[in-house]
């Protein structure tokens, strides 16, 4: 009899894949061809609620160390001079929005987004923080246990979205589900010796991992976030394609382009039809030597008005891509902003680097997110998610810089249908705590499946096969809708 090895999920009949397989493949029960794409098909359509998704893809973007609330949306200024910090806020399109001055191009789209003013959770830490907005759960490691990636942290949303997609549609697909921009996170921190979790598939397996670029710094102190990068250095590769040898020689002799690359790598393929590749294996060289994997992370296709739009820095243009990819179909992006000093966003030491570098550009390539999504009529099937992975203390330190705060801090979100020029939720007179409808991270990760159309109920198989739940204690945050 035919045997089909793989893990036993079962469809919305009881009955599981394997079973269904093997009968098939035995000629039991009648079941033909048909029969069994169409009890295939049940099986997945029973990972997507009954509701029309609200978004096609997700641009999910992570400025991690921790923004604080008090110097970008949620600005206190009859506070005492300790709390309410050296900015001022502006007029915004979005009635009792406290924008910060230094946020000018956010002030003036802020009819396209949502800023939720009270995320909220207890991991005062920034690896463990950063898991937990990735994957809407606590990270198994203690806070001070630990830096980096295990394979029992929880699979991200992206690696989500990936397995879903896997599931519903196979391995047959022309690009992957889920890509994260520029680097790793943790890859460009100082020399790459603190990799961060969250972004990964974890327990979930490695077949559900992002495609993820990477793009190099000149020195060990260059921040490529801040200041202007060539087309040479924004060749966006993909991590791990080509081995380091090979790197070499390309950076130091020959400095292909990206696209050389691609066909250089397609040939070999190509003439080496006896290569021994997996089926995932084999994927994840069809994905990227595609000709569509190509033109997506060409950012020479756009016009230079563009990428002037966005900004020459690595964020810009990295946000610039991001756009490029869910045009091109990609359904889960994320994009960080790293800490590549050691603290950008975690601004224990001063608010100097916040006021002259980080706010500028994530404000730059933002608010020109929001305008070409708009102008591309791609904003209302793309959900936007912009947040850091805690908040900073109400009152400052002797050098005006502030400490960790994860008890409240924002979230912008747009797109998905989700009304712009609004407030969600409200904080205490000093940006300490929420008042009014406090939102998780798993109320956010839930919120990011519902508009994808994916259950948040639904379970997928651990490493031991067990099936165990994308959220708990989570729900939706429909009010966002509303």
């Amino acid at each position: 009899m035919l045997s089909i090895s793989g893990n036993l999920r079962k469809t919305c009949d009881g009955k599981t894949r394997r079973e269904i397989l093997n009968a098939g493949g035995a000629g039991l029960f009648g079941l033909t061809l048909p029969t069994l794409l169409s009890l295939e098909s049940r099986a997945s359509d029973s990972l997507i609620l009954h509701h029309p998704a609200k978004a096609k893809s997700v641009i999910f973007m992570l400025l991690f160390g921790g923004p604080s609330q008090l110097e970008t949306f949620d600005m206190k200024p009859e506070a005492p001079d300790s709390i309410r910090g050296p900015f001022r806020p502006i007029a915004a399109r979005t009635p009792d929005l406290r924008i910060s001055e230094h946020l000018p191009r956010m002030a003036a789209v802020s009819d396209r987004y949502c800023v939720i003013r009270t995320m909220s959770h207890t991991f005062n830490d920034h690896s463990g923080g950063g898991h937990y907005l990735q994957t809407g759960r606590r990270w198994h490691v203690p806070i001070g246990g630990g830096f980096s990636p295990t394979p029992k942290d929880w699979p991200s949303m992206g690696s989500i979205v990936e397995y879903v997609d896997q599931q519903r549609r196979g391995l047959d697909l022309p690009l992957p589900s889920y890509m994260v921009l520029p680097n790793s996170l943790g890859r460009l921190q100082e020399a790459g010796q603190y990799p961060r979790p969250g972004e990964h598939a974890g327990w979930l397996g490695q077949r559900y991992n992002p495609l993820t670029t990477q793009i190099n710094k000149r020195a060990l102190d260059d921040n490529p976030y801040w200041r202007a990068c060539t087309d040479d250095e924004l060749n966006f590769e993909i991590a791990g394609m080509v081995t380091g040898a090979e790197m070499n020689l390309t950076r130091l002799r020959n400095r292909e382009s990206l696209l050389a690359q691609f066909d250089q790598q397609r040939k070999r393929v190509e003439l080496d039809h006896s290569a021994s590749f997996d089926a995932f294996q084999q994927r994840a060289m069809a994905l990227v030597t595609s000709e569509r994997t190509r033109e997506a992370l060409d950012l020479r296709r756009e016009s230079a008005e563009v990428r002037d739009l966005y900004g020459r820095h690595l964020f810009g243009q990295s946000t610039l891509m991001a756009r490029r990819l869910v045009e091109a179909g990609v359904r889960f992006v994320t994009v960080h902003y790293d800490c590549v000093d050691g603290y950008s966003w975690d601004s224990h030491r001063n608010s100097d680097d916040v006021k002259k570098h980080l706010l500028p550009t994530f404000d730059q390539a933002f608010a020109a997110l929001m305008r070409d999504l708009e102008d591309r009529g791609l904003l209302n099937e793309t959900l936007v998610v912009a947040t850091g992975e805690m908040g900073r203390t109400p009152k400052a330190n002797a050098q005006w810089g502030r400490d960790h705060w994860s008890t409240l801090f924002p979230a912008v979100i747009a797109g998905a249908g989700i009304p712009g020029g609004t407030l969600y939720g409200s904080s205490d007179k000093d940006a300490a705590y929420p008042v009014e409808h406090p939102v998780s991270p798993e109320d956010l990760a839930a919120t990011v499946y519902f508009a994808l159309g994916i259950n948040p109920e639904l379970r997928v198989p651990n490493s031991e096969n067990r099936p165990t739940a994308i959220v708990e204690n989570g729900s939706p945050v429909t009010g966002l809708w509303s």
